[in-house]
């Protein structure tokens, strides 16, 4: 751990884990031997553990044990909410520019995507999504609310996690990517507008089998 960071990057290794469903919702979480296994004291573990908690990630009992949160549905659809509200208008900015010289990033993505799929790596396929995202927001220059969108999306992110290995999913996924930047240079702001509230609406749809395959997590 770096000096004077490590709070942060446990806090980041952490909900990596939670998201990755490494840390199960509900799974009981012990503060001394996170703090052993990184190698650090109990105080920035602990802070990294409020940090999720505002995220709603996890949930402490002072003096008792911390628990990871189980999979909110509510609090999904307000995220996805937000975040269709936001990329709906990232999209439409760089398809009213046909701004195909700011794209090159999301583009290397989608080929990696592929690449991924193929080798069958669907953990990088799933981080290759989020950065694909991620390059969109900063090529409509508004990168830091992608850290506010990540800050929000443990609960959907969860769900896309058992979600993506169901025939077709990453197929969908990896065509939804490609007619959104085939939509944006050619600047048509009714097609990237309906790709990206397809692209979007996939997973919640899937809510109801999810929950039944997973009555657990929820």
């Amino acid at each position: 751990m770096k000096r004077g960071s490590a709070s942060a990057q446990i806090h980041d290794a952490l909900r990596e884990r939670i998201v990755a469903l490494e840390f199960t919702p509900g799974e009981f979480l012990s503060r001394s031997e996170i703090a052993n296994y990184y190698g650090v004291s109990q105080t920035p573990v602990r802070d990294a553990m409020m940090r999720l908690e505002e995220e709603g990630l996890l949930i402490i009992y002072p003096q008792s044990k911390t628990l990871v949160s189980k999979i909110d549905v509510a609090h999904a659809q307000e995220t996805q909410f937000l975040r269709l509200s936001i990329e709906l208008e990232v999209t439409r900015r760089l398809a009213q520019a046909q701004a195909s010289g700011l794209i090159g990033r999301a583009r290397t993505c989608l080929s990696l995507q592929r690449a991924a799929l193929s080798s069958g790596d669907l953990d990088e396929f799933g981080r290759l999504d989020r950065e694909y995202h991620a390059a969109l927001y900063e090529a409509a220059g508004v990168a830091n609310l992608w850290k506010i969108v990540t800050a929000r999306s443990g609960h959907i992110d969860r769900l896309r996690k058992l979600n993506l290995p169901d025939p077709g999913k990453s197929t969908s996924i990896l065509s939804c990517h490609e007619r959104i930047l085939a939509a944006i240079e050619a600047g048509d702001l009714p097609g990237v507008e309906a790709v990206v509230r397809e692209h979007l609406s996939g997973t919640l749809a899937q809510v109801p089998k999810i929950t039944e395959k997973y009555p657990e997590y929820f």
